[in-house]
């Protein structure tokens, strides 16, 4: 028997298979890994909200308050973050229960913005053998930028390093004949910082005392002491906020004025130039690359007025001018721009794929001229410093932006 099909019918299936099609190929568009779905991406983070670094908790409290805010205005690509972030009290091995628990258990798309050096390099072995990002990681330490070795761990501030190189530029075009000694922690940062003085100068001759000092140790004094029998012209400090507080304090004691240079992590006002005295701070050297949510010349500021504004309604007891704070918020600032890139391709690659391909990517938080900028091979966001000195009560930024890049 002969079928004949009417042009109505043909019209109609062809209308349906038209309509498969397209219904198939939305799918075929849509890419999950665990921890993602149509209505949700699964996000673990891990920060000390308790212990000796609890301080930095209100960077975990920063980036839960940007989600939370993303969520109210209706998600990423219609997706709500759930935010996952537990507690380690900075101890490496609670840091290596807690990554386990979120992989494992809770079963996140990936890690981001665990802070600290040690905490994160507890879990980066596990977490690139499981092929979970850890992304964006709280630390400046270079070893977060291994894309050859770790392919799945990226770092997001300044590398140490880099910091160090730009202070080498400095001194290189300031006191290019200024002989040098350093004091520096006797660990992975100490050693990162010291290296990329190092380097950044290329002649070490320069170098006429490198002295190091355990974390441990009561007090820094007796290594002042010591560094001045070597007659500097320049002393730089790459300490944690305790140690460089008790540095400056005794330089000023001694009446001994070297050109000072001290790292970011220990250019709190609040932590270490004012416990040292304000006086004996005057003059003293460090870099930035955010802007000082205390300093006056920001105070109309469109970016840092988007962060107080958030703070306001998602976290009203948290100070403005915590620089943790900020910390957080530029971070997971950044890791919702990478979201929003990722589309409908909500999988592990693609994430570590999307946060390798930033081009120069501004944010509000960060000083003008500092961008972040990643590729296959490059996992260092951020490269570029803007140094400060103390002067009167606060730092006061001078010169333009630098970059610590090693060509």
């Amino acid at each position: 028997m002969t079928t004949i099909l009417t042009r109505r019918t043909v019209s109609g299936l062809l209308g349906l298979a038209l309509a498969g099609a397209a219904t198939g190929s939305a799918y075929a568009d849509k890419k999950y890994d665990t921890g993602a779905s149509d209505t949700e991406i699964k996000i673990g983070n891990i920060v000390p909200y308790s212990g000796p670094a609890s301080a930095y908790g209100s960077v975990g409290k920063a980036m839960t308050a940007v989600f939370k805010k993303v969520n109210d205005e209706g998600g990423i690509n219609g997706r709500k973050i759930n935010f996952i972030s537990y507690d380690d009290a900075y101890s490496p091995p609670k840091t290596v229960e807690q990554a386990r628990k979120l992989v494992e258990s809770d079963e996140v798309l990936f890690l981001f913005g665990v802070l600290g050096t040690a905490p994160n390099t507890a879990i980066q072995k596990y977490l690139n053998a499981k092929k979970v990002p850890q992304l964006f990681v709280a630390t400046g330490a270079t070893k977060w930028n291994e894309p050859k070795t770790n392919p799945w761990t990226m770092g997001w501030l300044p590398s140490y390093q880099s910091e160090a190189r730009i202070y080498a530029k400095y001194l290189t075009a300031q006191q290019p004949t200024g002989k040098i000694a350093v004091l520096y922690q006797n660990d992975d940062m100490g050693k990162d910082y010291l290296k990329g003085l190092k380097d950044g100068l290329g002649d070490s001759s320069r170098l006429v005392l490198e002295e190091s000092y355990e974390i441990a140790e009561p007090t820094v004094e007796s290594h002042i002491v010591k560094m001045k029998s070597a007659n500097p012209d320049i002393v730089v400090l790459f300490t944690t906020p305790k140690s460089g507080a008790q540095a400056i304090k005794k330089l000023g004691e001694m009446s001994w004025k070297p050109l000072t240079i001290i790292s970011n992590v220990s250019a709190s006002t609040a932590a270490v130039m004012r416990p040292a005295g304000v006086e004996n701070s005057q003059g003293v050297i460090s870099a930035a690359y955010a802007k000082d949510a205390s300093d006056p010349q920001w105070a109309n500021d469109p970016g840092l007025g988007a962060f107080r504004e958030l703070l306001a309604k998602y976290l009203p007891e948290i100070n403005p001018v915590d620089s943790s704070a900020l910390t957080g918020y530029n971070i997971a600032t950044t890791m919702v721009e990478v979201l929003k890139r990722c589309g409908d391709e909500l999988t592990r690659a693609n994430v570590m794929k999307q946060a390798a391909s930033l081009k120069q990517f501004a944010q509000g938080g960060l000083l003008p001229g500092v961008t972040l900028t990643t590729g296959p091979d490059d996992f260092q966001p951020i490269e570029q410093l803007q140094l400060m000195q103390f002067k009167g009560e606060r730092w006061q930024l001078f010169g333009e932006v630098m970059s610590g890049e090693l060509k």
